[in-house]
């Protein structure tokens, strides 16, 4: 793995690069935080960042978050400086290491930053089939479209692909193209020189140059706009890209795999998703099945789940109750595996006995309602509120049963991940909604 010193680490950056290249790990070095961050705007492959502790560690992190730039920070210091500590760790570094550094310790880090938290968990044959085509296609050079429901794990396939590919050894970069406004998606993916818009305070690379040689995730490309597109298909068909405020292009050699929860072919009728684009992404089309389509996966994946929140949130392992198995198994899962995911989480913290129980396993009120037939009585209980207002709580319920996952909440109620965002606004601006809801 790549990783960036910033700092002098009390003298000690000779040490620590030392145990950090017999490690596996790549080092350079940065004296201040403004170099630091002019080696992640170039699109350097970097990992992990240790920084001292000494060194404004707010305003470094604070840049990053503006920027974009993903990275995992760890800061390093004199192990008697416990206050810089805790000052970092508030700042937003994900650890300390305590200077001289111990070789077990900065490989325990390194081992956290560079293990997968992207298992492939399954034991239904349709997933066991997905993987088999995914692994025979994955070696080839042409671009994928993983389709199928929000929360099935198209993200997922998509490393599996990039991890089995003869790019295996670069770079895998994720956009969630829902996720970011249209505004910003076009010098996220193009980049922009300093001085290109207000706020351009440095050169950034963008995440096609910062994919080259490897593999770009364009994720839920159907909510891209139709401008944004075009520049996507120049991009892909010349294998160049245009930085905003950039005076000549730059060669690319991105291989491209692209998820939706929409149909494109119905989105390129409707004139929302260009054809010509369309045909260069659909080379492979993967069809992800949804959750309740592939039950034998439910189990395997619920019993994952149980394991990695109990060890996260330092609880006893306990295997779940058969009646809460029969319960996993008897739903629908709107919301796939990511539902199930939050699902498990909160049955983890919510036990209070031995196992899991069916008590701790809250599903969606609003499924189990339909699924009971009781459509009459809640029609009945809503005579007399405002349309507005059943929306605005059906959705607002429905956000908080996700833990706050709008991805999973949007699946839910049948709405675009778009739609939900301008729903929250409005909400908040109104003053029905905290920030910490939405």
């Amino acid at each position: 793995m790549e990783i960036l010193i910033v700092g002098t680490l009390d003298g000690q950056i000779g040490a620590a690069s030392k145990i950090a290249i017999a490690q596996g790990g790549q080092v350079s070095v940065a004296d201040s935080v403004e170099s630091g961050l002019d080696i992640l705007r170039s699109g350097k492959s970097v990992e992990l960042v240790m920084i001292d502790v000494k060194l404004d560690i707010y305003k470094f992190i604070s840049s990053l978050e503006s920027e974009r730039i993903n990275v995992l920070v760890v800061a390093c210091g004199v192990a008697n400086d416990a206050s810089l500590a805790v000052k970092a760790i508030k700042a937003g570094a994900k650890e300390y290491i305590p200077l001289p550094p111990d070789p077990e310790l900065i490989g325990a880090v390194l081992a956290a930053a560079t293990r997968e938290n992207h298992a492939l968990i399954y034991g239904d044959k349709k997933t066991e089939a997905i993987l088999k085509l995914a692994k025979q296609i994955a070696p080839s050079e042409a671009n994928v479209l993983l389709t199928g429901q929000s929360g099935t794990g198209k993200e997922v396939f998509s490393r599996f692909i990039h991890d089995n590919s003869k790019r295996a050894n670069k770079r895998f970069v994720a956009v969630n193209c829902a996720a970011i406004p249209e505004t910003l998606l076009e010098s996220e993916l193009f980049g922009y020189e300093k001085g290109a818009f207000t706020g351009a305070v440095a050169r950034r690379i963008g995440k096609f140059e910062e994919a080259t040689d490897g593999t770009l995730l364009l994720d839920e490309i159907s909510e891209m706009d139709i401008r944004i597109q075009a520049k996507l298909l120049r991009a892909i068909q010349e294998k160049e890209i245009d930085r905003i405020g950039g005076k000549a292009p730059i060669k690319v050699n991105t291989r491209i795999i692209a998820t939706s929860n929409r149909n494109l072919a119905e989105a390129v009728k409707n004139g929302t998703f260009r054809q010509d684009l369309y045909y260069r992404l659909n080379v492979v089309n993967i069809n992800i099945p949804p959750l309740k389509e592939r039950p034998d996966d439910i189990l395997v994946l619920a019993k994952h789940f149980v394991k990695k929140f109990s060890e996260l949130n330092d609880i006893p392992l306990k295997p779940i109750s058969k009646e809460a198995e029969a319960l996993l198994l008897s739903y629908s899962w709107p919301g796939n595996v990511r539902e199930l995911e939050n699902t498990i989480h909160r049955a983890v913290l919510l036990s209070t006995g031995e196992q899991i129980e069916k008590e701790a396993v809250i599903l969606t009120e609003a499924d189990m309602q339909t699924e009971a037939s009781s459509a009459p009585e809640t029609a009945e209980s809503l005579v007399g509120s405002k349309v507005a207002d059943v929306e605005r709580n059906l959705i607002i319920d429905t956000l908080r049963h996700t833990l706050g996952n709008r991805t999973t909440a949007a699946q839910i109620l049948g709405i675009s991940i778009r739609t939900l965002r301008n729903k929250l606004k409005q909400y908040e601006q109104e003053g029905y909604l905290d920030k910490s809801v939405g």
